[in-house]
């Protein structure tokens, strides 16, 4: 394709005068080349937007299929937060050991959608511990701990409190609790909380406050405690 473009110009280039003066010949040759570069340009434009179509109609379809098999086993709430089956597995947990997992959160996104519903790292969170249930790892032996910092914070407010500032109920609030039915211990960065203006008392009181959330990375971790961050892929 672009041999033959490279090709169309240079011959455009070759047969115009040397003097700059272009003649009726040179208008039609002109037209010609033009009319058949619209033409080879109209049917590759066309066939990418076909085969772009058609790729997106078989990634729906496959994702729908795949989707239907999702599963639930310990946190609902979000679709993100489902775990699908492997038909082998070879390495499996140990049901036996004491699973410790700290999450770093600072996930937020503030449009429309996405303060109306289960806010994206937590659906993550959601989604890891779902994982561990799922391949065999009883509940009793999670030991869990989120931190969050940056306006993710916001996550945590008490509902009347997120209602005035976002004209909206708390999607959360139902997938917290279900993480503090784990046992599971909410952090929040206490330089976070200056930096943004979301004091303690906005928030859910199960929220404990932290000097800060690197301070929380460190302790834990040094405890035997295994991070994941949960941030945006950009």
């Amino acid at each position: 394709m672009k041999s033959f473009i490279a090709a169309c110009i240079y011959l455009l280039l070759a047969t115009a005068p040397a003097n700059a003066q272009i003649t009726n010949n040179n208008d039609s040759l002109f037209t010609k080349i033009s009319d058949s570069l619209i033409r080879v340009l109209s049917v590759n434009y066309s066939t990418k937007i076909r085969d772009s179509i058609v790729k997106k109609v078989k990634d729906s379809l496959r994702w729908e299929k795949i989707k239907s098999t999702g599963t639930f086993p310990l946190i609902k709430n979000s679709e993100w937060s489902a775990v699908y089956p492997v038909n082998r597995v070879d390495e499996k947990p140990d049901p036996s050991m004491k699973y410790k997992l700290l999450f770093n959160m600072i996930i937020w996104s503030k449009d429309s959608f996405s303060l109306k519903h289960v806010n994206d790292g937590l659906a993550e969170i959601g989604r890891i511990i779902n994982l561990h249930i799922a391949a065999g790892v009883p509940k009793e032996n999670l030991e869990l701990a989120i931190v969050i910092h940056g306006s993710a914070m916001n996550v945590y407010l008490k509902n009347e409190v997120y209602q005035k500032k976002f004209k909206t109920d708390n999607p959360n609030l139902d997938i917290l609790k279900q993480f503090l039915n784990l046992n599971t211990r909410l952090m929040a960065c206490g330089q976070a909380e200056l930096f943004f203006n979301i004091p303690p008392e906005d928030m859910i009181p199960e929220v404990k406050t932290a000097f800060s959330a690197n301070i929380v990375l460190s302790t834990y971790q040094l405890k035997g405690y295994v991070l994941y961050n949960i941030q945006d892929d950009k």
